[in-house]
Formats: structure tokens, C-alpha cells, sequence
């Protein structure tokens, strides 16, 4: 459970990190938007290795899909934009594909 609270957080952190360079290079909002989005991402690579894996790799991974869900869940709240049926179907095709790699079984 705590590497699920761990990946969240990371994901808020990425995905405000990289909002502040887009708010500034796409939407003309100041440079001073980098200063906390260096500081989010920072703490999203700090966040990553708090993640209980053997591997990093694998790690990485399994955040690929809570990144995904948390990038639409920002794309709709934040942006305000309605994912479509594709984005869902995406979406949860990238979770089971986590899922596969948090929980599958292991063999030595």
C-alpha cells in the first residue's frame, strides 16, 4: 500500500513539474513557473526511489500506468477536458499492464 501512496504522489509531482515548463513554453506564462516545476520534479526522482522493488526497471514501469491514470485525472480536472472513449480504453489497457508487472508472480 505505501508504494501505491508513493506512485501518486510521484505522479503529482511529475505532472506539475512538467505543467509548469508547458504553462511557460506553450502558454506564455512567466519563467518563474520553472523554479517549483524543477522543485516537483526533484521530488518526484526522490519519490521513485522510495518505491519497495528489486528493480528500478520494474519500478519505473509499474509507474508508467499510475502515470497514465494520473495524466488523465489531470487532463480532466485541471484542464478540463473529457477524455474520450480512447483515452479510457488506453488507460486501462497501460494499468493491466502494471499490474502485470507489480504482481505478477516471480520465480527465483
Amino acid at each position: 500500500m505505501k508504494s501505491a501512496l508513493v506512485y501518486v504522489l510521484a505522479a503529482i509531482c511529475e505532472i506539475g513539474g512538467c505543467f509548469a515548463f508547458w504553462a511557460w513554453l506553450r502558454q506564455g506564462r512567466s519563467a518563474l513557473w520553472t523554479i517549483p516545476g524543477v522543485l516537483a520534479l526533484v521530488a518526484f526522482a526522490w519519490l521513485l526511489t522510495r518505491v519497495e522493488a528489486e528493480a528500478a526497471g520494474r519500478a519505473f514501469a509499474a509507474y508508467g500506468g499510475i502515470y497514465i491514470l494520473s495524466s488523465i485525472v489531470w487532463m480532466r480536472t485541471v484542464e478540463q477536458v473529457r477524455p474520450d472513449r480512447w483515452d479510457l480504453i488506453g488507460m486501462a489497457v497501460c494499468l493491466a499492464g502494471a499490474a502485470i508487472i507489480l504482481f505478477g508472480p516471480r520465480t527465483a
